[in-house]
């Protein structure tokens, strides 16, 4: 049975961040992810995850300016150094948090720049080294365009020629399923053939990102199918509630943690 994490940047959202943390324990969770913890001390983070007995499945390395459209460093040749501080900073999270998996945004850049594609191979190495020395999987992410206007890694199959190309045993795939459909569809047969490479799975209604309980998928026959491939890692639940969250969980009952 899938190990579910309520993504707490986008459900629990009727309560303050750090209170998501108990209401997402309350409402059955065993694990959490969100997009960034940045906003508040490590500490502050680790008092809530152990006052829960939550584990924290994921979390994103600093994006650069947020609020002002920008969505990773990675593919940024200029940006290189503040890329660099970016994974020590995340690392200060993950020592608090005891993660084990962070994922690492590209940046918006035309994916066929050969400028972008050099500084994305060398922020994947840098990083992943790094996370190496402590233990953790760098994770990447392929985000559909209608989302994500003019993000890079916009293709599953360009993240596996970089993860292979990499041949480092902690860089992985994070498949998000409502990307894949979005971008490539097929998801079962991609899942499949891609699994060897798989460090984290998110889902998501197709087209609305809403509860997966409904619209383009059969998300009972995708988790069984997890189940036959052997997934044992987190299952982000990285989705917008249609209403309120706790109204929204009919799907999740059969694997509430009591």
């Amino acid at each position: 049975m899938p190990i579910f994490a309520a993504n707490l940047t986008m459900m629990f959202t009727e309560w303050s961040f750090l209170d998501r943390f108990d209401a997402a324990a309350q409402a059955g969770f065993s694990a959490v992810e969100y997009l960034f913890p940045y906003d508040f001390a490590p500490e502050a983070i680790q008092e809530r995850l152990v006052r829960n007995n939550l584990t924290q499945a994921l979390f994103n390395m600093p994006p650069g300016d947020w609020a002002a459209g920008e969505r990773g460093l990675a593919a940024l040749p200029e940006r290189f150094d503040e890329f660099k501080s970016g994974v020590e900073r995340a690392l200060e999270y993950a020592e608090a948090t005891g993660v084990n998996r962070i994922h690492m945004m590209a940046g918006q850049a035309d994916a066929a720049d050969a400028d972008a594609k050099a500084s994305y191979l060398r922020a994947v190495d840098h990083a992943s080294r790094r996370l190496a020395e402590k233990g953790i999987d760098l994770l990447l992410e392929p985000i559909n365009s209608r989302n994500m206007p003019g993000y890079f890694l916009n293709s599953f199959d360009r993240a596996l020629q970089v993860i292979e190309a990499a041949s480092l045993p902690n860089v992985k795939l994070q498949f998000d399923i409502y990307h894949c459909q979005i971008l490539h569809g097929d998801v079962t047969i991609r899942l499949r053939r891609d699994f060897a490479h798989v460090g984290h799975v998110q889902i998501a209604s197709i087209p609305s990102r809403n509860e997966p309980d409904g619209e383009e998928l059969n998300y009972p026959f995708v988790f069984s199918e997890l189940d036959r491939l052997g997934y044992a890692g987190f299952v982000g639940c990285e989705y917008n509630p249609r209403g309120k969250t706790l109204d929204g969980l009919g799907w999740f009952d059969v694997y509430r943690r009591s």
